[in-house]
C-alpha cells in the first residue's frame, strides 16, 4: 500500500513483500441436536481463566 501522495514505481529487484509460513490446522464440524447448558461465568467459550 502506497500511502504517500507520489507514484512509487516497482523495479526489479525490489523487495517488497515478505510471507510468513504458518501451518494450517483445519477442524471437522459435528452437528448436534442441542447444546450443553453452562452458568454464566463457568469458564466458557471467551474466558480468559482468571476469577474476578
Amino acid at each position: 500500500i502506497n500511502h504517500g501522495d507520489q507514484p512509487f514505481t516497482v523495479t526489479r529487484g525490489m523487495r517488497i513483500a515478505q510471507m510468513v509460513v504458518q501451518p494450517v490446522i483445519g477442524a471437522q464440524w459435528r452437528e448436534v441436536d442441542a447444546l450443553d447448558e453452562t452458568d454464566r461465568g463457568d469458564g466458557g467459550f471467551g474466558s480468559t481463566g482468571t476469577d474476578s
